[in-house]
């Protein structure tokens, strides 16, 4: 981990290529992007994933820009130390280069630093005339949460030789538009092994094995929070959803019998006011 306080710059996450693993997070509010950011975490992704784990959207295709924007400005103002990295949102970027690069203009004065496209070959360009308006870029292949309900559903990405093919000219694309790192999802791990060996920037795993130069999970699933979907992929650091149950459940038990507050939960007033206030009463 690295011990520097200073931000996370483009540059910095591309030299950890080979030479540190590069530790990924979503974020989508103030306070957990504190304590990530303190924890040394080195990006914080500011996931569309919010709209399903924050918002209760049955998938990430109804978020919209004004939820990015939303999320990506709260998580900026507890950051001091991780690059941000906002998600463009579907039907942010897929009209045209000009719509795109006015949406990710918008999340850079929100307070990232990066946006993350979810695509290959096809966005070439978009993601040129983004990186051309000085913004960088993060790429995103293999399992594309946006539209692969669409086509296909979750499934895993590489599993036949014209697919892992694919994959690997897609990354070799995108490296060449000029992202500044991967995030490949559900890839097969000897694809995600190819591919990172082939391409100059970085490559950040979810799904797709130890072989990449990264790992980003999503906070609510490492945690244990978010219980509706438990994927295969996912570590378990914590299982805090029976731990907030429990509390919860015991905060209403105390007020139902009265045994909270306490009177150390209590203030009272000074006595000579109360002595006062007393009299005031009786008049």
């Amino acid at each position: 981990m690295m011990q520097t306080k200073k931000k996370v710059s483009v540059n910095d996450i591309i030299a950890m290529k080979g030479a540190e693993k590069i530790s990924v997070l979503t974020a989508y509010d103030y306070s957990t992007s504190l304590i990530c950011d303190r924890a040394g975490v080195d990006i914080l992704l500011v996931g569309d994933s919010a709209g399903m784990v924050v918002l209760g959207y049955p998938s990430t295709v109804p978020v919209g820009m004004t939820e990015m924007t939303m999320f990506c400005s709260a998580v900026a103002r507890g950051t001091k130390r991780a690059m941000i990295v906002g998600d463009m949102p579907f039907g942010s970027y897929q009209p045209n280069a000009s719509v795109a690069v006015e949406n990710a203009v918008q999340l850079i004065k929100a307070g990232c630093d990066a946006v993350k496209l979810e695509g290959g070959s096809e966005i070439i360009g978009t993601i040129k005339a983004i990186a051309d308006a000085g913004i960088p870029v993060m790429g995103h292949i293999g399992l594309r949460p946006q539209t692969s309900s669409l086509w296909e559903g979750y499934k895993l990405q590489g599993r036949t030789r014209e697919s892992a093919m694919k994959l690997v000219q897609d990354a070799k694309a995108l490296e060449k538009a000029g992202v500044f790192s991967i995030v490949l999802e559900m890839v097969a791990s000897e694809v995600a092994d190819t591919i990172t060996k082939r391409v100059s920037v970085p490559t950040i795993g979810i799904g797709s094995g130890r072989g990449c130069d990264g790992q980003v999970l999503v906070l609510h699933d490492m945690l244990g929070i978010y219980e509706d979907i438990r994927p295969k992929f996912v570590k378990r650091y914590a299982e805090l959803s029976k731990s907030i149950f429990d509390a919860v459940a015991s905060y209403t038990r105390e007020i139902k019998t009265g045994r909270f507050p306490e009177e150390s939960n209590a203030f009272h007033m000074g006595l000579e006011e109360l002595d006062k206030f007393r009299k005031a009463k009786k008049k």
